[in-house]
């Protein structure tokens, strides 16, 4: 379902990335709106599907996960990607998958705590009836991060 957000909408939306635990007082005061009037729209936005939900961001480091690696699946016949994401989401390692263009089926970024676990993740992701072979890039260092919280939200202009 594709719902259009109104500019208080995509406001709201905004205060909830910068921090989800504002209350609806919090966020109508910065965006010019009664508390109860924040709460309706977040109630609206969370039943269309606008919002999906709410998380804990967790520091990677925090759980002594400081080594991460991209692995690319490569896949047997007409594995699905519904297949596929329900097979990956069952490894805590994997903390985001998606299909690509190009030879391989889908892209894992993986985050372990140094380069056996790497490697005892891709084993089991790679034991996957499905999976044919497997291709992966340990990560030296980031040189550009862009904070998770802001993924996907465009910025107002």
């Amino acid at each position: 379902m594709r719902v259009e957000l109104d500019a208080l909408d995509r406001a709201i939306v905004g205060a909830l990335v910068e921090d989800a635990r504002a209350t609806y007082a919090e966020i109508g005061h910065q965006i010019g709106l009664s508390a109860p009037a924040v709460k309706r729209r977040i109630d609206r936005l969370l039943n269309s599907g606008a919002i999906t939900g709410f998380t804990a961001l967790v520091e990677p480091s925090a759980l002594g996960w400081t080594t991460e690696a991209y692995v690319e699946l490569f896949c047997r016949g007409k594995t699905s990607p519904a297949e596929i994401g329900l097979a990956v989401s069952r490894h805590p390692e994997v903390i985001s998958a998606c299909t690509i263009t190009g030879e391989a089926d889908a892209l894992l970024h993986i985050r372990a705590k140094d380069v056996r676990h790497v490697e005892q993740v891709i084993e089991r992701v790679a034991a996957e009836p499905f999976v044919i072979r497997t291709k992966s890039a340990i990560v030296l260092s980031r040189l550009i991060d862009t904070p998770h919280a802001r993924d996907g939200v465009p910025q107002s202009s």
